[in-house]
């Protein structure tokens, strides 16, 4: 695959990476590219199919990863999430920088592909912060709001692993975690907005 060098964003839900990504997709708007998902959970309230997720049936979403059509996938609480190639590929034909934002399991089965991407792990500053940060957007079930916690505890543990990611982000200040991840990025940056120029 041709293109800048893509970048796998990871770390537990509550961590800040959605925000971070939010980010600096806005403000480097036309250098990245969010890679969309697709998974076969409903959407939640705002979401936008193709743009938050690809929404799709498990049947449909199974057959594509059985032919391979999937760089990375994972079930988590019944339902399906995945990253498929042409959704990264798509990204990539407009030379930009693709972002994908995967969980540790998807780490794992990028490694096993040629992507070369750059592994970043977003993390909380603690459990307790994280548990309260996912207890504030009230958008789960007690026992949802258990797995989830339970998941990031071992993401926690994962992303302490020597070479499993590049670099690794504590986000206690949002600014900060920002600036961090845009000089780790910013040699890609300035790839993408000479070509531009």
């Amino acid at each position: 695959m041709a293109g800048p060098r893509p970048v796998v964003l990871s770390g537990p839900s509550g961590a800040g990476k959605s925000t971070l990504m939010k980010r600096l997709l806005k403000d480097y708007e036309g250098v990245f590219g969010f890679s969309v998902s697709h998974t076969t959970r409903k959407p939640r309230p705002g979401e936008e199919e193709g743009k938050d997720y690809h929404y799709t049936t498990r049947e449909a979403m199974q057959e594509g990863i059985d032919n391979g059509d999937f760089i990375e996938n994972a079930e988590f609480s019944g339902n399906l999430y995945g990253t498929s190639k042409s959704a990264i590929e798509d990204v990539r034909a407009q030379n930009l920088i693709c972002i994908l934002d995967v969980d540790i399991q998807g780490v794992r089965n990028i490694k096993k592909t040629d992507l070369d991407p750059i592994y970043i792990s977003i993390q909380p500053p603690s459990m307790e912060i994280l548990e309260t940060r996912l207890r504030d957007r009230q958008t789960e079930t007690e026992e949802s709001l258990q797995k989830r916690l339970e998941a990031a505890r071992q993401d926690m543990e994962l992303s302490k692993e020597p070479g499993v990611f590049d670099v690794v982000i504590i986000n206690d200040d949002l600014d900060k975690a920002y600036e961090e991840l845009t000089a780790i990025l910013i040699d890609e940056i300035k790839k993408v907005q000479e070509v531009k120029s």
